[in-house]
């Protein structure tokens, strides 16, 4: 959420970045919920003023020997209904002015690129060169299903986008998982972190999935009657909010690492790569997220994109940087930069990671603090989030860069100790 006081104070500047991302903020209707909001606390603090002034008229009839019940009808009059009712406006238009502060999005940094969409990201880095063959390269789906990956089993369980791994394909799976949180923990200086799967309303409204995008949400009402709960869309949910309504007084910066399934309804894809595992109903991530001070948050997006890129490299799979423009930003993102690894199936860069800054955005909706040593001061917290990296899409990437013309997959050296030193995946005879 923004900054009430910096909206004021930067109008312009807002809406100039706000359209940006192709959102048009209303500033008429957020300075008439404003002006509203102040004139109904000024009025009932008017009010409050005056009924303590009249109190003392009270006491002073009352010492004159007129009753009590007559005193205050005489100097009240509809003072306590007029308090009431001030108040009742003060906080319906505190509570019109939050609803819109929460529809605002992000302001993006003056560096992130103009544009529309997808198409109008800039390249800012290439590493390694594109996988080519002497032979015609096959996507993942013609080379894992042989494998053991399963796209008609997944689906008379669960219906389209979602897949069954066995054997082998499984253990790759598996495989690059631990192989990300091993990298990320021991090399990185990340926590390993566990966290609920379904969280509230709350959590999802603090990181900026609610209220705005819930139908790309799975919802799960609760048969015991209390709050209905949501699957995550992400690990950056639930680990972003730990630190919600507190104050830390960790050293900075805080770095936690996440492996969790993930689920999303794909809400307005249709028709949008429905063949394979790289749009999936349910799959699988390691989430990267920090924590750091106000002023931190720049060179921390750098640090936590080459850790992704990091994962890339060891993998030896070619992959291209890209900084997100305007129009493709997230809704609560200051600046993000795409990560895309080559597939060559597809013959083209497909997303495999976005690492993203979104300064105090998220903090500000969760109440997230850290104590400032050097002032004693509470302060919001900067966050951070990235995949470091999807699972299932370099799986693919996996499978389609090291593919042979026999079908078999090479298992790249750095994933060996994590299949019992198996270096060929072949399909059972």
């Amino acid at each position: 959420m923004l900054d009430i006081k910096f909206i004021r104070d930067n109008l312009d500047q807002v809406k100039a970045g706000l359209a940006k991302k192709g959102f048009t903020f209303d500033d008429i209707e957020f300075k008439r919920l404003d002006e509203a909001r102040k004139s109904s606390l000024t009025k009932a603090q008017a009010l409050q003023a005056e009924k303590k002034k009249a109190s003392k008229q009270i006491g002073a009839l009352i010492g004159q020997g007129m009753s009590p019940e007559d005193a205050k009808a005489q100097v009240m009059g509809s003072i306590d209904a007029d308090i009431s009712d001030a108040e009742v406006a003060a906080k319906q238009a505190e509570q019109a002015l939050h609803e819109l502060l929460m529809s605002i999005p992000n302001v993006p940094r003056d560096d992130v690129p103009h544009g529309n969409d997808e198409e109008d990201n800039v390249e800012v880095a290439v590493w390694g060169e594109a996988t080519q063959f002497d032979f015609a390269a096959k996507d993942h789906v013609d080379l894992g299903e042989p494998l053991g990956l399963s796209f008609d089993a997944g689906a008379s369980v669960a219906g389209s986008r979602f897949v069954a791994m066995s054997g082998k394909m499984a253990r790759l799976h598996r495989a690059l998982a631990q192989f990300m949180l091993d990298t990320h923990s021991e090399e990185h200086g990340y926590e390993e972190t566990y966290t609920p799967y379904l969280v509230n309303k709350e959590a999802l409204e603090g990181t900026g999935q609610l209220p705005k995008f819930e139908e790309d949400l799975f919802k799960i009402p609760n048969a015991q009657g209390d709050k209905d709960l949501y699957l995550i869309p992400t690990a950056e949910v639930p680990v972003t909010n730990l630190l919600r309504d507190s104050i830390t007084v960790a050293d900075l910066p805080l770095k936690k690492v996440a492996h969790t399934p993930c689920f999303r309804s794909e809400a307005g894809s249709y028709g949008r790569d429905t063949r394979g595992m790289i749009r999936q109903h349910q799959f699988d991530k390691v989430e990267l997220v920090q924590f750091v001070a106000a002023g931190q948050s720049d060179a921390a997006l750098e640090e936590l994109t080459g850790h992704a890129e990091a994962i890339l490299q060891k993998l030896n799979l070619p992959y291209r940087k890209v900084i997100l423009c305007g129009g493709d930003l997230g809704f609560s993102a200051a600046k993000t930069y795409d990560l895309e690894v080559w597939l060559p199936g597809q013959q083209k860069y497909r997303e495999i990671s976005s690492c993203s800054n979104f300064e105090d955005y998220q903090a500000r909706r969760m109440g997230a603090r850290w104590r400032n040593p050097e002032t004693n001061k509470p302060e919001l917290l900067h966050t951070l989030n990235g995949s470091g990296l999807a699972v299932g899409r370099t799986m693919v990437a996996v499978l389609e860069n090291y593919q042979q013309a026999d079908g078999s997959i090479i298992v790249p050296e750095v994933l060996r100790p994590y299949m019992a030193g198996l270096e060929v995946i072949e399909a059972a005879q």
